[in-house]
């Protein structure tokens, strides 16, 4: 008896191997690295701590306004005086001077002064901006103009301008106490801070990459080219 003869597998039939060779790969997506971070991830934690400190710095700034305030405001000069009674009265030395407009204005110069800088700090800090930041150079900048005028006010005349006209004696003429009038000077820091800032941002700011298009290859549906 012969044993059976097992006829050998066609040439053009594939082996196992072959199979695992031409199986479709494992096809994975990676997401975007900015996609692991959400609106409250590490990312945006790193800004609001950013936008805290610009926030305070620039504040604290405020001292150094209102001390250049009350250093080159011009004086707005008063004098007493008494009449049959014996009751005081405070005038104007000088009721056509410009002295007041004067005050408010060089509070104004200053603050855009400083905004200009403080603008241009931030964005030498941190050059890929950020609404954070952005919003925390305006908060700090009101802040510290506000801070400027109490300091002014603190370190200028008295303003009981009735008790220092007695003290200096009738006639004698003082220098009132400061007043911004335009208390829209409050927001010049920032708007000078938030000009500068975009402005400088747009220039010399961090660019986004130009997507890069080439020829279209059609692909099968395991995504391999196909010839």
């Amino acid at each position: 008896m012969t044993a059976p003869l097992t006829p050998p597998p066609p040439p053009h039939e594939p082996s196992a191997s072959s199979h695992d060779a031409w199986q479709a790969p494992h096809v994975g997506y990676a997401a975007p690295a900015e996609a692991s971070y959400g609106q409250g991830g590490p990312g945006m934690k790193t800004e609001l701590i950013e936008a805290a400190v610009i926030t305070v710095v620039v504040a604290l700034a405020g001292v150094l306004l209102g001390v250049l305030w009350w250093w080159l405001a011009p004086h707005v000069p008063l004098v007493g005086s008494v009449d049959e009674q014996g009751n005081w009265a405070v005038y104007l030395q000088d009721t056509e001077g410009e002295q007041a407009v004067g005050v408010d204005g060089t509070f104004t110069l200053l603050a855009l002064a400083l905004g200009a800088l403080s603008g241009a700090a931030v964005f030498l800090w941190r050059r890929r901006g950020g609404v954070p930041l952005v919003v925390g150079l305006a908060v700090g900048a009101f802040l510290g103009s506000l801070l400027a005028w109490r300091a002014g006010m603190w370190l200028g005349p008295s303003s009981d301008v009735l008790a220092h006209a007695k003290s200096v004696g009738k006639g004698v003429v003082f220098s009132a106490p400061l007043r911004l009038g335009a208390k829209g000077a409050w927001l010049a820091w920032s708007l000078a801070g938030l000009v500068v800032h975009l402005g400088l941002t747009a220039m010399f700011g961090p660019r986004d990459p130009e997507p890069v298009y080439g020829p279209v290859v059609p692909q099968d549906g395991y995504g391999a080219p196909v010839q």
